[in-house]
């Protein structure tokens, strides 16, 4: 009996991890991943801005009747330079997005803005990277859909790819 176990609880295990990946592999990707912030209001903040010339980002800003992204990155993030036109195509479509620069340097970000554009209505400076627990976040980049009233609506893990946009406009669209 005790042999029978030994061979039949090692299977039973490795099956069951085998269906749970299985299961994980088929998830959709690009979909929103709601966390336990969406439907809660932002946190109270208030950042410094990025220089004289970029206001800072605060939570009351995020509650003055528009719908906006915000949008966690860091210069020295990979998938952050490979987003960045998806979050121009979001502003040129007269989407409002801000950022929060997580753990970084003034400079490194003027650099990042002047390569990869700058579609960014406001960026806070995050240089301890408290955003990213405030907001829950899990790493950058990480976008996050707010309403007007400052309640977060949706929250995207990863960079934004070109075939979110259309869907994340809809989204905002539909919180007007």
């Amino acid at each position: 009996m005790i042999r029978r176990l030994a061979v039949i609880l090692p299977l039973a295990a490795f099956l069951l991890f085998v269906v749970i990946a299985i299961r994980g592999l088929d998830s959709d990707p690009s979909r929103p991943i709601e966390s336990g912030m969406v439907g809660q209001p932002v946190p109270d903040f208030e950042l410094e801005g990025l220089n004289d010339a970029n206001p800072g980002l605060a939570a009351s800003d995020l509650r003055q009747g528009t719908v906006t992204l915000v949008n966690l990155f860091g210069s020295w993030c990979l998938p952050c330079r490979v987003e960045a036109p998806q979050l121009e195509r979001l502003a040129a479509s007269g989407a409002v997005v801000h950022a929060v620069a997580i753990r970084d340097e003034t400079q490194d970000v003027e650099e990042f803005l002047a390569e990869y554009g700058d579609p960014f209505s406001r960026i806070g400076m995050d240089p301890r990277g408290r955003m990213q627990i405030e907001f829950g976040a899990t790493g950058v980049p990480e976008t996050y859909l707010i309403d007007g009233d400052g309640v977060i609506r949706a929250q995207w893990i990863g960079e934004i790819r070109p075939e979110n946009v259309e869907e994340i406009l809809a989204r905002m669209e539909a919180l007007q």
